[in-house]
Formats: C-alpha cells, structure tokens, sequence
C-alpha cells in the first residue's frame, strides 16, 4: 500500500464525498432514522441514540487502515448519503492487507439517480489507484436486488453467498447473503 496518511475529499462530476467528521452526525440520524434505508440491516429505523453510539465507530475506521473510512457525500451542496471503504472485520472475508470493504447508504430520496454507482466507482478508482489496494468486496443480504444491482454496475462481480447466524434474522435472511468483488487487475483492464 501507498503512504497515503489520511482519507482524501474525492470528487466526481455530480459528487464531493469529504471523509466523515463530527459535523455529520445529524445527516447520519436523517438517513438511520428512515426504515426503508434500514429494511436490509436492522429491518428498522434507528433511534438517535444509537446513531450516537455507531458514530465514533464509524470515525474509528479511518483510523484502522491509513486512507480507508466513512465519506459523507454531498450533490449540490446536499447531503446524499455516505460511503466507506473499510478493512475486513471477520476472518472468512480475508485477510486485512490489502482488501478493503466497499459500503454505501443514501437518503430514499436519492435513490435511483446513479448516485449509490457514481461514489463506488470513485472509491473504487481511489482505492486501487492512490492505496494500491489488491481487491475490494461489498456483501449485501441475498434479497437486495438494488444494492447487488449497484455492485454489479460499478464491475463488482458474484463471489459466493453465505450464511450468518443473526440473533433476530431479517426477512430474506434465510436466504442467506452475497459477496461481490473486484481485483486490480480486474479493475485496471476494465473499460
């Protein structure tokens, strides 16, 4: 990996997505506090308090692996969602070195407008380009089409699908989840 020290403020052409900061914790509440967003993680809505707690979480994974954390990403001026490049939590999602996780989260208002796709994409480029990073992964429950259609435009591709042990399983959770994923090499020879 590169010496990159820090996260970087990266930029598309609809898109400015600065690494997450205190100052967001109200867009995080706005966008946790929305069940629909929620229905494929928690099946509801979070309650301010615990997006107060999941908050400094979410800071700690920029501090875990140089360059890699939460980006909230604002369109115009508003703020659209957030995403994360992260490292890899459990031990069946590889090794750390080298692998990050590839997230995202948008306001229901936001959704199918390409957006979810426009910030992959870039965190792709950022992850593979400037951390030199060997692949990337986004897992999803099995039944989220639109977040597995999203990983499939950004060059995602179906790895396997698994099972967790949940203490209160999701609808679908039965169903089991998916793993995509992209290499560099992959991702360089890409179109």
């Amino acid at each position: 990996m590169s010496s990159v020290v820090s996260q970087a403020t990266l930029r598309t052409s609809r898109l400015t997505l600065v690494p997450l900061r205190d100052e967001h914790l109200e867009y995080e509440v706005e966008l946790d506090a929305d069940p629909e967003v929620m229905r494929h993680l928690t099946g509801r809505a979070r309650t301010r308090e615990e997006v107060e707690l999941l908050h400094p979480k979410r800071l700690a994974a920029a501090e875990r692996v140089p360059g890699l954390g939460f980006w909230a990403g604002f369109a115009d001026g508003e703020f659209v969602g957030w995403w994360v490049l992260e490292p890899p939590q459990r031990a069946d999602q590889g090794p750390v070195q080298g692998q990050a996780e590839l997230g995202y989260r948008l306001l229901r208002r936001h959704w199918r407008k390409g957006l979810a796709s426009e910030g992959a994409r870039e965190l792709l480029r950022y992850g593979f380009e400037e951390l030199g990073l060997d692949r990337v992964f986004a897992e999803t429950m099995a039944v989220n089409e639109a977040s597995r259609a999203t990983m499939a435009a950004v060059g995602l591709e179906y790895v396997r699908s698994f099972n967790l042990d949940w203490e209160d399983p999701l609808p679908g959770s039965e169903l089991g989840e998916v793993e995509y994923a992209i290499t560099r090499d992959r991702w360089l020879s890409s179109p």
